[in-house]
């Protein structure tokens, strides 16, 4: 896929990169938005304002939607996807929204600009026999190991976000009761099996101490060195774990949440639950794991209905 080639950027005059500066300030102040989300808004913003400069505008006050239809069109002759389209036209909204609120400008220029259509394509799920293999594949003997296998257990018996389990602080494990606290984009409590509770305990027990430094943070998941993991550590523990699980395709942390939510359903979970259960602010994002548990009826009946 083609990529708008590299080029040295210029620096972007202060009328155009400081009120982006207190835009992402005030996303990170008053939104308290995950590091990862904040660094996507830079990026959006940093190409959208080069873009404007290339185009000679040198206030933000006479941006009009032309220019920022211009800017959508060379992404998509780029090959940039429809979902990396609209992401980047809702940060260019946002930061327009913010700067009308502050009377910076008299009018958002993004505010009629209609996003990509989206495919909506469904996520990849795990059978119950693959989880059942791929948390067999960490080796519960050594404290890696033991970390890893507890990483693999709560994510597919939580449903958490990686950037939630990365952030995850000891204060929050509620073991005793099977519940664990969730700080992210919705704070949740969730309950957690008893037997993914006792691999978590044994990881804490026996795992943890050997990983931990005199400096260590509270943060549950510890990489070799003492310190936090990171979410790309995340996703190479279950890359490895579905190479020796043999899963025979690409998996992620978040195949693990698909799976969790669509098990759920399949279980006979309302959709409302699954919906908090996730941290969903809004009941339409869960329900695209409907279109997955339909499929699953209609295999279940095509096998044992009579005239299936």
């Amino acid at each position: 896929m083609a990529r708008p080639k590299s080029t040295p950027e210029r620096p972007l005059p202060a009328a155009l990169s400081d009120p982006c500066e207190r835009f992402l300030q005030a996303m990170e102040r008053d939104n308290g938005l995950a590091a990862n989300t904040l660094d996507a808004y830079r990026r959006d913003l940093n190409r959208y304002l080069h873009h404007l400069s290339s185009q000679g505008v040198e206030h933000l006050e006479t941006v009009q939607h032309q220019h920022i239809a211009r800017l959508l069109h060379s992404l998509r002759d780029a090959g940039l996807t429809a979902s990396t389209m609209a992401r980047n036209l809702t940060s260019i909204k946002r930061f327009h929204q913010y700067l009308l609120l502050k009377g910076a400008t008299t009018h958002n220029p993004a505010e009629l600009l209609d996003p990509p259509k989206l495919e909506r394509r469904l996520p990849d799920v795990l059978s119950i026999e693959e989880i059942a293999a791929l948390l067999a594949a960490a080796d519960p003997d050594e404290p890696l190991g033991q970390r890893d296998k507890a990483i693999l257990a709560v994510l597919y018996a939580t449903g958490i976000r990686v950037s939630e389990l990365t952030a995850l602080q000891q204060e929050a494990l509620l073991l005793a009761r099977g519940l664990i606290r969730i700080r992210g984009r919705r704070e949740r409590i969730v309950p957690i099996a008893a037997k993914d509770a006792r691999t978590l305990r044994r990881y804490l027990r026996q795992g943890r101490p050997h990983l931990a430094r005199p400096d260590s943070s509270d943060h549950v998941f510890l990489n070799a060195q003492g310190g936090p993991l990171s979410r790309m550590s995340v996703w190479k523990i279950i890359k490895t774990a579905g190479d020796k699980a043999r899963i025979g395709r690409e998996i992620s942390p978040h195949t693990l949440r698909h799976s969790f939510a669509t098990h759920l359903l399949e279980g006979g979970a309302n959709l409302r639950a699954v919906q908090e259960l996730l941290g969903h602010a809004d009941i339409s994002t869960t329900q695209i794991y409907t279109h997955l548990d339909l499929s699953y009826l209609k295999e279940v009946h095509k096998t044992y209905h009579p005239r299936g």
